[in-house]
């Protein structure tokens, strides 16, 4: 069967089906040894031959997905120019190749989902699916009770509104106070911009869950893999809020 390429390569865990486009478009992708550079075209993976810089790629790839609690000070790509480790360092004892899901910024810390299901990462990270994410954030100085309603009505950015949801102070002192708040939207550092533009610098930034799957005593650093259960929670709350 006969299928657009980015979702084969996606679907052979080569990487996600966003980032599987980029490498059609710069040429890095053939079908039977013809380079393929437009993102229309399809192919066989049963029958055609497609490689990904020069290497052939297989759709029999066993699934993989994972939780890791990933600390600050690790970014979350493949490789870093700048030389700083990336989550891919923290599991090193995963033979098949996976990628992170979404994102979580250098500083920031929590939960990050890795894998090789394309066509999963496309779900979890599409913005029609709005899967709840739950943070906790330390922010520098309290906020007021005027500035708790100016966060829950929404703050405007450059890229659109900072609007969470079940916004609650858990606990505070006279130079910093911890707040829970849940998001469905995964604009860039959408969470540090939101509460610097009410006044307050984030200090800490933590990810406590994604949907129903949440850090469950995972320690920095060490990483799970997910149960069939979670998966499929996953999927069934993506599936349900797409409709």
């Amino acid at each position: 069967m006969k299928e657009r390429l980015q979702k084969i390569i996606a679907a052979a865990g080569v990487d996600s089906r966003r980032h599987a486009e980029k490498l059609i478009a710069a040429g890095r992708v053939s079908v039977n040894n013809v380079v393929v550079s437009e993102l229309g075209v399809k192919a066989d993976a049963a029958k055609d031959i497609i490689r990904v810089d020069g290497k052939i790629i297989s759709v029999d790839a066993s699934m993989i997905y994972i939780a890791l609690h990933k600390p600050a000070g690790y970014v979350t790509t493949l490789s870093d120019p700048e030389g700083r480790p990336t989550v891919v360092d923290l599991i090193g004892a995963v033979p098949e190749r996976v990628y992170p899901v979404g994102r979580l910024d250098y500083d920031s810390s929590g939960l990050l989902l890795l894998t090789n299901d394309g066509d999963f990462a496309q779900k979890m990270q599409h913005p029609r699916f709005q899967l709840p994410k739950v943070y906790r954030v330390k922010i520098q100085g309290r906020l007021s009770k005027d500035e708790m309603k100016q966060v829950s009505k929404g703050i405007k950015l450059e890229d659109g509104v900072f609007k969470p949801e079940n916004l609650q102070i858990e606990k505070y002192n006279d130079k910093s106070c911890w707040i829970a708040l849940t998001l469905r939207e995964g604009k860039n550092r959408i969470i540090r911009r939101g509460f610097e533009a009410a006044g307050h610098r984030v200090a800490r930034l933590v990810r406590e869950s994604i949907g129903a799957v949440t850090l469950r005593n995972l320690k920095e650093g060490s990483w799970r893999y997910l149960t069939k259960k979670e998966v499929d929670q996953l999927l069934n709350n993506a599936a349900s809020a797409g409709r």
